[in-house]
């Protein structure tokens, strides 16, 4: 086995148990286990724990993105903006440990990540994917022209928020997909310049699609 395939190996399996009880379960021996291999298996490649906590926290992000890409791209820049909110909602609904270790709601004990101004995880995952598609909502006439950066940082506060209070269990999503998240979308592009009707279609298109 190569160095990088032992790599990947040991970030997926400490991805899959801090997806099942967190980072703070995470130990050296129990990350070898689950890639079947030793303890010096992860010394060698990471020298310590907490490189390895900041691997799987990258996978993370690779993992969210891959389900951006996923997303068909069709001519509703909308819809698709909408579309890539339900491939986000359930990337974390799927890996909720992760979700909150990704995005520093979860403790993790011992271990420390650097912070996200420092070293931009998760923007080309999350804010770049769905920028690029408010710029063709810009583009096509349907929203104003604000900077699609500062729209996308406005539609993550809108698409996290809702994650979190799922998690939380303040909000069912099954109820709440229609009376809470697809009434702040419609809210969001119109507040931004679509039309109201026009917007509700493409937002419940977009969420239909996954």
């Amino acid at each position: 086995m190569s160095s990088g395939d032992m790599r990947r190996r040991l970030v997926e399996a400490a991805a899959e148990l801090v997806a099942e009880g967190g980072a703070g379960t995470l130990t050296v021996r129990k990350v070898a286990a689950a890639a079947g291999t030793s303890t010096m298996a992860v010394y060698t490649h990471f020298g310590a724990m907490e490189p390895l906590v900041v691997a799987v926290v990258e996978e993370g992000f690779a993992m969210l993105e891959r389900a951006f890409l996923a997303v068909e791209s069709t001519d509703d820049p909308i819809r698709d903006v909408a579309a890539q909110t339900a491939a986000y909602l359930a990337h974390a609904r799927e890996y909720a440990a992760l979700y909150a270790v990704m995005f520093g709601t979860a403790p993790l004990g011992r271990f420390q990540l650097p912070p996200p101004s420092k070293d931009q995880r998760g923007r080309a995952a999350t804010l770049d994917r769905v920028a690029a598609a408010l710029e063709r909502a810009v583009q096509a006439g349907r929203l104003s022209a604000d900077r699609p950066a500062d729209l996308s940082f406005r539609w993550w506060t809108v698409a996290h928020g809702y994650a979190m209070l799922v998690a939380g269990g303040f909000v069912l999503d099954e109820r709440g997909r229609e009376r809470v998240l697809e009434p702040s979308l419609v809210a969001f592009f119109v507040g931004h310049g679509d039309d109201e009707e026009r917007a509700r279609a493409s937002v419940g298109a977009g969420l239909a699609a996954r």
